[in-house]
């Protein structure tokens, strides 16, 4: 009897299996901070752990792509594309079988831009994983087996807001090149006001709004914000904070932080400069051993859960699809 009970209950988890995979779904990690340390064994436990939780996550649910938002080699970055942290860091730690033929889209983080980010973009030529074009750049998806579309804008935040001293300020000064943050941004609003996507996210490495240490980017809240509530953007990914946390806006606008590849930290040191309400979920525990988000996106909905690298599910969330060829939202001038 117990015999037929456990081969009942694989029979149904193998059609459920099957059923989850037919459904046409585009899915993807993102993970930030995952960028290891400049000493041997130059990775974390978090970062092995985080990439464990990954591969088993991908090889049970599967995955598109994953996307990396900053901080990809601690603590400068790297020096040439022959760099041996790319071996060390990122193509020994994230070795299981299911990751192999998973390609990643990388942006830069802080940390990123203290090294030579353009070594970075090189390695794009040198790994089949690596894929980083340019410092920022635009990725477009069909979700499987439909007509919906997925837009994915991926921005130099640092380039946009300046780079930051964590153990200082924590909050970017101004651009270091003031006229390449304003080809960067005229590049984004005309992309945003000609997206016609179903779903348009915008991802970088600051967050927007975040409770934690870094707290909200004064320079995005200021330049980037008001250009996602205006072209209804669906989500924006981000790290620079190492935890995991979940904000929504009056609009809609879903801010999924991902920043535990690497380290933990418990602050909320900024909970009171995020506005009332936004703050939906938060992980920060110090004996985490990490965590990411996973996203899927079907026809309906863009769904966001966030794993730990313990395997275990901390919270899910959903957002809508968009209005087909939505007209921008009118912005109020700020009195």
């Amino acid at each position: 009897m117990d015999t037929w009970m456990v081969l009942l209950f694989l029979q149904a988890s193998l059609v459920l299996s099957l059923a989850n995979r037919a459904t046409p779904v585009l899915r993807f990690v993102a993970v930030g901070d995952w960028g290891g340390v400049p000493n041997a064994p130059f990775y974390t436990a978090r970062e092995t752990a985080t990439a464990k939780e990954i591969a088993k996550t991908v090889q049970i649910l599967g995955t598109d792509f994953i996307l990396s938002l900053g901080d990809n080699f601690y603590f400068n970055g790297v020096q040439n594309a022959n760099d041996k942290r790319f071996q060390e860091t990122f193509e020994d730690v994230f070795s299981a079988s299911s990751l192999r033929n998973v390609p990643w889209y990388v942006l830069a983080g802080n940390h990123d831009h203290l090294g030579n980010v353009s070594a970075q973009i090189a390695y794009s030529s040198i790994s089949k994983r690596w894929n980083f074009p340019s410092p920022f750049y635009r990725l477009r998806f069909k979700v499987p087996r439909s007509n919906v579309s997925v837009a994915i804008f991926m921005l130099d935040t640092v380039t946009l807001c300046g780079n930051s001293n964590d153990f200082t300020s924590q909050q970017p000064e101004r651009p270091r090149d003031l006229a390449l943050a304003r080809t960067q941004l005229s590049w984004l609003k005309k992309q945003l006001a000609a997206a016609k996507e179903d779903y348009v996210l915008v991802a970088g490495h600051y967050p927007i709004w975040s409770i934690a240490e870094h707290g909200p980017t004064h320079c995005l809240v200021k330049q980037l914000l008001p250009l996602l509530a205006m072209h209804k953007v669906t989500a924006y990914l981000c790290g620079h904070d190492h935890n995991l946390q979940y904000l929504q806006d009056e609009n809609g606008i879903g801010f999924v932080l991902s920043g535990a590849g690497n380290f933990m930290d418990p602050s909320t040191k900024h909970a009171r400069k995020v506005p009332n309400g936004y703050l939906r979920f938060h992980h920060g525990t110090n004996t985490s051993m990490g965590g990411f988000a996973y996203v899927e996106i079907s026809p309906k909905e863009m769904t966001v859960t966030y794993i730990e690298a313990s395997g275990k599910s901390l919270f899910k969330t959903r957002l809508p699809r968009r209005a087909r060829h939505a007209h921008p939202r009118r912005l109020h001038p700020a009195a």
